[in-house]
């Protein structure tokens, strides 16, 4: 695609940025020239080391190592970067890096807030470069073969609702190291919008956009943790419960509590006209391939016996572009459709706009459950409802 190698650097050498390095590995195995990672960059000198010197062994050269964003990204040609830090530092290092005149793919959940995603993607558009989200959930090809079978080849009939729900019990017998994530001013909220995210972006992928959203968040179980030798507690939620009505008159049910003793239960069905799908995996990152549709009078069909009609009614075009080199991992295809569009400047499949989008939804079940009233969705797209968020905006000073 490329007519020289796209320069990448990355940002952020934690633990997700460890499983990217990996599907950098696996890209350049089959596409060699597409890209070299040239820089790393992490507060912490020794990670960024130890990240380059991984990269070294399988491409042959270590990148430049960094510990200021500023200097990497203005001073050394790149050509876009991977943006791998908490939630709170996302609209930060993102629009430095733009405004700097650098492409930006950013994990999930892209802004710690609707107004922190929205200057990302203002950024973006005044400097016309590309934002894409490190979305991986929606790629795989149980999700491909479940929006093909629902939408496509309609094995369930007319979508009509789904309950997606789990009730647990987490306890700690002692507290746990403190990790950013239990803030909610550098997490900006729990499960809903972290692992969440990965629900929000597949729901919207399969069904569209929601209408309305009417939700209660609770905070039942206070989870001790220790900070500086001190304990403090979670700030993140541990229950809620949220109704979804979407454009296309689909409604949805999607809970989880980790505060739920005694009997734990999971149902995870999707409804349609003529049949259901029924999901075995979780509330966050299904439909897996172990799901079923089923059909009354008919034999259940596994979804892992879906997926293979599916691939073969793909066009070379459409193969290429979902499964390119044949890659099914999530986090591999994510990487490689951000240097494809980058190599092509093309828009990428979750570029900015689509991110706040499914952040929105999550965003929504926090605003609902902080003012006890249904909302519209578009009034948290537009950032025009922000009660839950507004403590955080202010606290970042956005």
């Amino acid at each position: 695609m490329a007519t020289k190698p796209i320069n990448i650097g990355i940002i952020g050498c934690g633990h997700i940025a460890g499983r990217h390095v990996r599907s950098y590995e696996q890209i350049m195995q089959r596409e060699n020239d597409l890209f070299r990672v040239t820089a790393v960059c992490d507060k912490a000198e020794e990670s960024a080391r130890a990240f380059a010197g991984q990269i070294a062994q399988w491409q042959g050269e270590a990148p430049m190592v960094h510990t200021d964003v500023h200097k990497m990204v203005v001073h050394y040609p790149i050509d876009g970067v991977d943006i791998c830090t908490p939630h709170y530092d996302h609209h930060t290092t993102g629009v430095q890096c733009l405004d700097a005149g650098v492409n930006v793919m950013i994990e999930k959940p892209f802004g710690v807030t609707v107004k922190a995603s929205q200057l990302i993607v203002e950024a973006a558009k005044t400097k016309k470069l590309i934002t894409a989200c490190a979305e991986n959930v929606r790629r795989g090809p149980s999700q491909r073969a479940a929006y093909w079978a629902i939408n496509q080849k309609g094995m369930i009939g007319q979508p009509r609702l789904f309950f997606c729900q789990h009730a647990m019990f987490q306890k700690y017998d002692e507290p746990h190291e403190w990790h950013w994530r239990t803030d909610k001013f550098m997490g900006g909220g729990g499960w809903i919008m972290d692992s969440g995210s990965h629900f929000a972006d597949t729901t919207r992928y399969i069904f569209g956009d929601p209408q309305r959203v009417y939700a209660t968040v609770r905070q039942y179980e206070q989870w001790p943790h220790i900070r500086d030798g001190k304990t403090v507690y979670d700030d993140r939620e541990d229950t809620w419960m949220a109704i979804l009505t979407f454009a296309n008159r689909v409604d949805g049910f999607w809970s989880f509590s980790a505060a739920a003793k005694g009997q734990e239960s999971k149902t995870i069905i999707y409804y349609g006209s003529e049949g259901c799908l029924v999901d075995e995996g979780d509330v966050y990152q299904g439909p897996v391939p172990a799901a079923k549709i089923i059909r009354p009078g008919q034999e259940p069909r596994l979804l892992s016996d879906i997926i293979p009609e599916f691939m073969a009614a793909l066009t070379a075009e459409e193969r290429g572009r979902m499964f390119p080199h044949g890659f099914e991992d999530g986090m591999t295809l994510e990487i490689y459709d951000f240097m494809r569009a980058i190599a092509t400047d093309t828009k990428p499949e979750i570029d900015g706009w689509e991110a706040l989008k499914s952040k929105a939804v999550c965003e929504a079940i926090y605003e609902s459950a902080h003012c006890s009233e249904a909302l519209r969705y578009d009034d948290v797209v537009s950032g025009f409802i922000e009660g839950y968020q507004r403590e955080i905006n202010e606290y970042w000073k956005i």
